[in-house]
Order: C-alpha cells, then structure tokens, then sequence
C-alpha cells in the first residue's frame, strides 16, 4: 500500500525515497487511485501542458486523509522526464522563516550562478548562506522564479507542496508569487493543502477541489484492506462512518478487533473527523511500550525529519535501541533515510497524547543536540519549549533569533522569536520592552491583530518615556494596516510631541508620518486634519545634524500644505536638488521617494516629475520592493498621460495589475482610472470609479476620492459635458490642500468647466487657486497652465496673447496633452471670434495631437469644433504596434533599449524564458527578425 506524508494512498505500492522530507517516486508505475480518474486526468493534463513548455500551478485543496499526497504522488509518478523537487510544511516549522522554501530550493542551488546578481545575493541572504541587508520577499519570489526556470531549461521542472497549510508565511508567500508568474518555463508548482483560510496565500491559484468518496467507491477501497468476510452491517457503519474518507476507511478497521469486525461490538459512535482519526492513531499508541512513545513523541518535536539527531537524543532520554524496532513495526513512522510519520494526524496525535512535562523533556533533549554553532535558531526555539519557567538565559537566545530572523526578512519568525522571549523573561521592565519589539515584528509581518494585543500586554508594563511614545508609534501603524487609515493622523501626532524631548530624529519622522498619513486620509481624516498637523509639523525642532532628505521633505511640504507656495518656494527647492542630486540612502529613497515626486508635482516641474518617477520605479525594480512599485508606477503613469504616452501609461497600469494580483497588495490602480478618463472612456471609467471609491472608503483614503473626482472632471471636460465637470472639480479641489489633484489638477480643471458653464465668478476663485502656486513656479509647465487658464477668462487681444503664450510655453515641454488643450481651446475661442480659418489651423493641431495620443474624448471635441467651423476631420486611427499585447509591448521597448532577456525579465519580474517565449511570438506576428529591429516597430506604431 503506498503512503506518503499528509495523506494516505489507495492504490497499489511503488518503491519510493525520501528527498527533503517529501518523497519521489524511483521508477515503478502505481495502479490507478480508486474513485480519482478525474482527478489524475486534471494532473495529467497538466504534465502535458509543462513538457510543451507552458507552466502551471495547481492547489489540490481537501480535508485530511481524502487523499491530497496520494494524487501528488500518482502526478510524481507518472511523470517521466521531469525533474521533481518537494517539500513539506511542518507545524512546528511555521515560525521558521523560508524553511519550506529552503527544503524544496536546496537541490537546485548548484545552478544559482546562473541568476542575476541582485537575485542571487536576496536568495542567500534569506537562505543564510551570508549576511545581507534584509531582502523583500517578493525579490526573493522573482530569484527562485529565475531558479526554477534555469533548472527547467533542460528538462521540466515538478515542484510538489504537500501540506501548504502549515509552511512558514514568508516560503507560502515567495512560492505563490512564483506560482502567479510562471509563464512559459516549463515548470509545475503543485500543492496539497487543506480547506483554505481566511489569510490563505494560496488563494487565487488554480485550484483542484477533493471531495470524499462516494459509497460505491468507499466499498471498493474498504475490499482491499480486509480480504476476509465481513458482516455487512459492520461494512455499512465503517462506511457510514468514514464518510467517505479515504484514511478513515483505511484506519478504522485496523483500531477494531477481529470480533469487533465480525460482529460489530465495540464500534465507536460517529464523531466529527480529523478528530476520530486521530483518536485512532491514539489509541494505537496505549499498548506500546513506554519507550517507543516516547521516541515517537521525540520524532514528532523533531521538524527536520534527521534520524541522526533523532538517535542522539534518544540516547540523552536513555531509550532503549529497541524501540527503533517496535516504531516501525507499530506502522506510523518511518524511521529510514528521513524520518517521516504516515500522516500528519500521527504527528499531532503523538505530541497531543503526551503530558506537558514529557514535551518539555523531549524538548530538553533536542536543544542539547542540536548544534548551537550551524543551527541556533532551532536550539533556542526546542529551548523555549524545554522552559518551565521564566529563563533570562534561553530569553536571550530567543532575542538573538529574532534579529538573525529579521536580517533575513523573516518578520513572522522573528515575532515569534521575540514574543516567546517577552513570555520566558523573569524581570517585568525587560519583559514589557521585549513585548514591544514582539509587537512591532508582528506588525511588520502583516500581523495587525497579534501586534494589537503585544502592544496591550507591552503597555501594561513599566515601559519608559520612550517606549511609551514607540508604542503610540505603533498604534498609529496599527491602525493603519488595519485599513483604517484616517484614524491614523491624530495618533501620529500625538506620538511626535511625546518623542519631542526625547528623540528629536524620530519624532521629525513621526511629523513627516503624520503629514504624510494626513495627505492620505483627507477628507477621511478623523481627528486632526491636513492643515493641523502642517501647523503642528512646522513648529518641529530642528533636525540636530546634518538634514537628510526627510528633513527637508518635512519642511517642504509642512510650508507649503499649510502657507504660500511662494514662502514655501525655497525650502521645496532644497528637498528638490536634495532628491534629484544622489547620494542618499537606499532605503531612504525607497521609502521618501514617492513624497518627493509630490514635491516636484508642487512645483509644477515637469523634468523633475519625470525624473524622479522614473528612478523611483527603477529603483524598486532593481531592489525588488514589488510592495512599492505600484505606488511608483502609478506616479510614472500619471506623468505618461500628461505627456500624451497613453500607450506607454497603459502597459505600466497592467504591470501594477498584475503585481497587486501576484503579491495581493491592496493598491488602488488610480492610473487604470486616469488612463480611462484621458482616453474617454466612460463606461470602463465608471466601472474603475466603483471599485476605486469603494477601496478607498475601506481603507480611509480621502486622497483616492479626491483623484477620483479629478480624473472624472477630466473625463467630463473630454466629452463636453462640463456641468458635470464642474461639480466634479468642485469637489475635488474643496479637499484639504494636498499637492497634485486638489491643491493643483482639479482647479485647472475647474476653471475649465465653470468657464464653458458660464460661471464666472467660480472660475476666477478656482483661477486663484490655480495661481497660488504657479506663480511659485521655476518651469514653463505652471505658467503656462496659469496662462491656458486666465485666457479662459479673458476676452480680446489679451486673451489671444495669452493662448498663444499657454502654447509656446507648454510646446516647450514633452506635456503633450496639456500642449493639445491649449491649441484645442484657443480653436474653440478662434471659432467663436469667428475667425473660422485661424481656428481650422489650431483645431487641427489638437485634433491629429490627441488622436495620436489616443485621448479619444479631447479628439472628437476637437473634430466637432472643425465640423462646426466648417472643416470635416479626417478619421484617423492610432497604429496598435501590430496588434502587440500590452506585455509584449513593454517587453518591446526594453529589449529595444539594449537590455538583455535577463535584464528585461528583472525589470518586470519574470524570468528571462518568459521573455524570450513572448519575444518569438513578437518576431512571428510582425514579421520582424532580430532584435535590431524592434525600435523600429516601436518608432512606427
């Protein structure tokens, strides 16, 4: 009978061996599993799909015991030609970090000089093979994702999972990113996990559902464990019983005794499973010997599955040799070249029948031979579960777990490293500290609610003044996870004036927090608004040295959100050279950037916005911060799109799609929205504001519904429906006065709308607005949006005057779109001075512009004014790069800059046979044949 680990089989044997604590098949063919045609026909389809080269992934998700290992083992089995590497979640391992990825990666490292640099070292730091800054996880998720594709070059590539219920977060998270970006490596990632959860990392995956047997069934599979007669009614309660269940129907005949089968006495009433399965497992534990549980119990405290460390501590228990003989004999362990229990319920069943003082003991043991040198994170975590009581010593191991957990980015370890730590700390001042430190790692780990509760039992001891105001820290980042990002602000500030006299750096960081976090909620904020903490942040102390690149955002934005934008004008030019000059730290840039683009924004400078956009987007790619590329895509997007590089906006919008869906983090793709709305697009446009109002009300973002209302005035000004534009743009600039849409767009757009309204008076308020910081402006891009503006309002030869300076200035930029509204609406005033000639020339413009583009809306406003001016446009349409998806097409403009399969495939998080696969297919449709050429196709669609 095959079994393998987290589930049993039910078909015939094969010969197996265990590699990295799963198993792989050695050669023989297995029967087919009885009641799983379907399910091996799915499995085998897609064997076939990987070995023509399209990768696939596969959750085989079901109760214990329903057979999840067994169907892994069929796929292993009956794949001939593939490489397969395994791995298995242990429930002891879950706090370990990258410990799953570990086990399945460790046979492929040998091909590790193959990967990108940046990649290979995020893998050995996480793997500990050297020290390193603390990699982001999905960079870690694109290096096995440029493993797997390199083992899979020469022959396909079987990843198996088995129980993925139980991985440490950080590997379930790294392997369901690869599992979302395999694409055209030849490779296969499967796993067997148990019904999903709520935080489940695997959901959204392809998923193989495996339900219980059906009676027929059931029959059939009890008839190949007891051969002899049976009485009918016992057959009929086993069945009744298992429900269907393939271990149950393997299991509970064998806890029953020969005339319990045959007459059915001593048969246990029904009870809910995985419950009664491991009753069973327990009860066949009680007649064995006293050693032999205790080695069983041994085995089961033991994650590694090392039969070598297994024997060493047997020795330190004083178990006798015997029992290596009667545990395997007793048909639950296999004590070979890996230790491995027949299914996860004995694991469980072993640990749960034992008294606590006999884990400890257990415990005790492994720590003393576990090496303290090459394995002390598992020595202090057996330690901590060997502890009776509070221990400062083994305390201190768990503290210096914790650090070496988080310098490789395994955040969850180390706040479970450092939570057991608070737990086993005897002195109560030490122990509130070390809660502390447990809170913040759990609230870095994506863990709100057990942050929530360290931080309770943190502040209920005797912390000091500045823990108390890190805890307030805390508290606000608390909130803030917890999608409740407008209560935010207050708390912030709240903790900025308890780290005032205590620590002056951190508590300018915390004012930089609080104004950022205040830009964010908006109109959402409950508590202190935008304007209270600009007040409060611009009365902050001085930085005490030299100032870094916070320091002089802090004071930038603080002048500007809350005074003239011409007061504020020197100080946002310090932060501008400061953030556009180099030298500053990575991790600085990677977490300021985003404010500084904003601070160019202010600024109205079109070069620094698109300078400071590309690097920030370049340098999350180059680090592999995929939990900051969308935001920074996002701001590239909306300088594309002021640019007039729609195309170009709209292949970033789907790479933000794709990655928010490949590392569900939850980031509004606002560019989708203003791409729709340039383009005028209204029915994708008000799907996208549906979905976009309803994640920003969830997560208190009133900065979301302020860009929403400025990209549907947009929207609106493009179709000519300008009351609705005007109410858009009212809305939206009435927000707390934040750089980019409220304080700058939406009143542009305002003055527009109230101005083709008849509205006069608002539109010279909204010109006032518009004015308050172009006039504050260095480039032509602000004065010639105030100059656009104030021809709206003016009549005569000034206004002409002041058209033709909003062209020359804006022509002057690569703001093609903003250049296009300028010549379209000086057209419409043309026309309407009935100067039906000068207005063709300029109407023309605008129309071939933003066709061109692909602004639709502004491109048909503009043909209506020709027609009116007696002029029909040409319809003209925009080259689609010979039909290239957007994939292809970004894919094209790399590879057109020189980058090679494997740069461009860093770039875009892909491995480099994804790009080559999409790069034939680009050769094939155009009829392109090297890559020489792609500029061209690019230059010409």
């Amino acid at each position: 009978m095959l079994r393998g680990p987290g589930g049993a089989s039910h078909g015939a044997g094969t010969s197996i061996a265990t590699t990295g604590g799963f198993v792989e098949p050695t050669g023989r063919r297995s029967r087919p599993l009885v009641g799983r045609q379907a399910e091996c026909e799915r499995l085998n389809l897609l064997i076939g799909a990987v070995r023509v080269g399209k990768s696939q992934s596969l959750v085989v998700r079901g109760e214990p015991g329903v057979g999840k290992s067994a169907l892994l083992l069929h796929l292993m089995d009956n794949a001939p030609g593939c490489r397969v590497v395994s791995a298995l979640g242990i429930q002891s391992e879950m706090e370990l970090p990258y410990a799953a990825l570990h086990q399945l990666c460790m046979p492929l490292l040998g091909l590790l000089d193959a990967v990108p640099q940046p990649q290979r070292d995020a893998l050995g730091t996480a793997f500990g093979v050297h020290a390193g800054p603390p990699p982001d996880r999905f960079l870690v998720g694109v290096a096995v994702l440029s493993l797997l594709s390199v083992a899979a070059e020469e022959q396909p590539l079987l990843c198996v999972v088995d129980d993925a219920q139980w991985l440490d977060r950080v590997s379930a998270q790294v392997l369901a990113f690869v599992a979302r970006r395999l694409d055209a490596e030849s490779v296969a990632c499967l796993f067997g996990a148990r019904t999903a959860g709520a935080a489940d990392e695997l959901s959204g995956l392809p998923q193989l559902q495996v339900g219980a047997l059906n009676e027929g069934e059931a029959r059939e599979l009890l008839s190949t464990v007891i051969r002899g007669p049976l009485d009918e009614q016992v057959r009929d309660r086993i069945i009744a019983e298992a429900h269907g269940n393939p271990l149950a129907l393997l299991e509970l005949p064998r806890s029953l005794a020969h005339d319990e089968l045959a007459g059915g006495f001593g048969l246990l009433t029904a009870q809910a499973l995985p419950g009664r399965l491991e009753d069973t497992f327990r009860r066949r534990l009680a007649p064995l010997p006293p050693d032999t549980r205790l080695l069983l119990l041994l085995a089961s405290a033991e994650p590694l599955g090392d039969p070598v460390l297994v024997r060493r501590a047997a020795l330190r228990l004083g178990i006798k040799s015997a029992a290596s003989a009667t545990a395997p004999a007793a048909d639950l362990i296999d004590l070979g070249l890996r230790v491995r229990f027949r299914h996860p319920l004995v694991r469980s069943a072993v640990y749960r029948a034992a008294t606590p003082e006999e884990r400890m003991r257990v415990h005790g043991a492994l720590a003393e031979v576990t090496d303290a040198a090459t394995d002390p994170d598992r020595r202090a975590w057996h330690h901590a579960h060997a502890a009776a009581e509070p221990n400062e010593e083994t305390a201190g191991e768990l503290e210096h777990s914790a650090g070496r957990a988080q310098a490789r980015g395994g955040r969850a370890a180390a706040a479970a490293f450092m939570r057991r730590a608070a737990e086993l700390t005897p002195e109560p001042g030490r122990r509130a500290e070390r809660a502390l430190a447990a809170a913040w790692a759990s609230e870095e780990a994506g863990a709100p609610e057990a942050a929530s509760e360290l931080l309770t039992a943190a502040t209920a001891g005797p912390l000091g003044p500045l823990e108390r105001a890190r805890a307030s820290l805390l508290r606000a980042q608390i909130a803030f996870t917890s999608n409740h990002g407008n209560l935010v602000p207050p708390l912030l500030l709240q903790a900025a004036r308890q780290l005032e006299p205590l620590d002056v750096p951190l508590a300018r960081e915390a004012y930089l927090q609080a104004l950022s976090s205040a830009m964010f909620a908006g109109r959402l904020t409950q508590g202190a608004a935008l304007l209270d903490v600009a007040a409060a942040a611009k009365d902050a102390p001085p930085p005490p040295g030299v100032p870094t690149l916070a320091d002089l955002l802090l004071d930038a934005v603080a002048l500007f959100t809350g005074g003239d934008a011409r007061a504020a004008a020197p100080a946002m030019q310090r932060a501008l050279k400061a953030s556009l000059d180099g030298g500053i730290p990575v991790e600085e840039e990677i977490r300021w950037l985003w404010l500084a683009f904003g601070n160019a924004v202010a600024q109205w400078d079109d070069t620094a916005t698109r300078r400071l956009s590309e690097h920030h987007v370049r340098l999350a790619r180059d680090t592999g911060a995929l939990s900051v590329l969308p935001l920074a895509l996002n701001s590239r997007i909306m300088v594309h799109l002021f640019e007039g590089e729609l195309d170009e906006a709209e292949t970033l919008s789907q790479e933000v799609d794709v990655i928010t869906t490949a590392t569900q983090i939850q980031v509004t793709n606002y560019g989708a929205l203003a791409l729709a709305a340039w383009r005028g697009r209204e029915p994708e446009a008000a799907e996208l504001i549906h979905v976009s109002r309803a994640q920003a009300m969830k997560r208190g973002e009133g900065v979301g519904l302020t860009v929403i209302q400025w990209v549907s005035a947009i929207l609106y000004n493009g179709l000519g429906r300008y009351a609705d534009a005007r109410a858009a743009a009212q809305q939206a600039s009435a927000d707390p006065p934040a750089n980019g849409a409220a304080r700058q767009w939406a009143p542009t757009e305002l003055v527009e709308a109230a101005a083709r309204c008849g509205d006069q008076d608002l539109a010279h308020q909204a010109l006032e607005a518009v004015t308050e910081t172009t006039q504050a402006s260095t480039t032509d891009w602000g004065p010639g949006i105030e100059a656009r503006s104030r021809a709206l309002l003016t009549k005569g030869h000034q206004a002409e005057e002041l058209y033709r300076e909003a062209i020359d200035r804006l022509s002057r930029t690569r703001l093609r779109s903003e250049a296009a509204r300028a010549h379209l609406l000086y057209g419409e005033w043309l026309r309407r001075e009935r100067r039906r000639l000068d207005a063709r020339e300029q109407l023309r413009t605008a129309h071939e512009q933003f066709t061109a583009m692909g602004a639709e809306a502004f491109a048909e406003r503009a043909a209506r004014e020709l027609r009116a001016s007696g002029e029909t446009a040409h319809r003209q349409t925009i080259a689609t790069g010979n039909h290239l998806t957007p994939r292809e097409a970004q894919i094209v403009r790399l590879a057109s800059d020189g980058l090679t399969n494997s740069e461009v495939g860093s770039q875009l998080f892909i491995s480099a046979r994804t790009v080559e696969y999409h790069l034939s297919k680009v050769f094939a449709k155009t009829g392109v044949t090297s890559r020489t050429g792609l500029g061209v196709l690019l230059s010409n669609s």
